[in-house]
């Protein structure tokens, strides 16, 4: 048994959030380069250009890389093996958030659904736990947008629809979207489970890097072929119209009921912002 303070977690979420505020993951950044040497849309290209020039700013000066700072959202893997201490975990978590939305000077987004009063520090937190072997804590910080929050869809689909309706649902929910939710886009997609457990993956699969596959090759297939499609629908960076419109697809999947298919999709921008440490 491995005893952990939480004010260890409050430590690595405060740092991690600054990070993610300001950074791009590796693989956006190289994602988008790679997009950029092979757009053949000029108008696509220039904004391609533009995308990036503003991640290496946002480096250069300690800036937030978006003006929208996201929702906090974090993802903690717990070692069956750890004992916690100290102060509550979620306590500790929305501390970390707080702080570090206050020091980076990013900005607060979060509010009553109904009042839409501010809570003025970005907390709540939306946290997930899940219980793992070991003795370690992993967490992942990923702050979200609602430009493309919002342009997210879940369906229920009919087990008969198979491959070919999910890759249907991946694709519908993009072309929807349109330009609303500053593409190219990142996609993840939950397959299976219930109504909430595909949520949960579709957001999970975010956390992934761009350009990896699921090792399920039937999954990696369904990856793969609605990456394509997507990017054949012509929206383009910015909605300027070109190649790429989404620089990645990601899915998870759980088992479901034999009477459902539940499948969740959920947008990320082009501006994926995913950081993860262990303790």
């Amino acid at each position: 048994m491995r005893k952990i303070n939480t004010r260890l977690i409050e430590e690595a979420v405060y740092k991690a959030a600054l990070q993610a505020g300001v950074n791009l993951t590796p693989t956006c950044v190289d994602a988008m380069k790679k997009a950029r040497s092979e757009e053949t849309n000029k108008a696509a290209k220039f904004a391609l250009e533009k995308l990036i020039e503003n991640s290496e700013i946002a480096v250069e000066q300690n800036m937030p890389v978006c003006q929208d700072t996201g929702m906090a959202v974090v993802l903690m893997e717990i070692g069956q093996e750890v004992f916690l201490e100290g102060k509550l975990l979620s306590d500790a978590v929305n501390d970390g958030v707080r702080n570090a939305y206050k020091d980076g000077y990013f900005r607060k987004s979060v509010c009553d659904p109904i009042t839409r009063k501010n809570t003025s520090d970005n907390t709540p937190a939306v946290i997930h736990t899940e219980i793992v072997e070991g003795d370690k804590i992993s967490i992942t910080f990923m702050p979200k947008g609602f430009g493309s929050e919002n342009m997210s869809r879940l369906y229920m689909l009919k087990p008969a629809q198979g491959i070919e309706g999910i890759i249907n649902a991946v694709v519908e929910t993009v072309a929807l979207a349109g330009s609303r939710p500053c593409p190219p886009v990142y996609v993840g997609v939950g397959i299976g489970g219930t109504f909430d457990t595909c949520a949960f993956l579709a957001k999970k699969a975010l956390t992934r890097e761009i350009g990896s596959n699921n090792p399920n090759k039937d999954i990696a297939q369904i990856e793969r072929e609605a990456l394509k499609r997507i990017n054949d629908l012509n929206i383009g960076c910015q909605g300027f119209h070109g190649d790429t419109t989404a620089l990645g697809v990601s899915c998870e999947y759980a088992p479901t009921h034999i009477a459902g298919l539940p499948v969740a999709v959920n947008i990320q921008c082009h501006c994926v912002r995913c950081v993860k440490v262990i303790i």
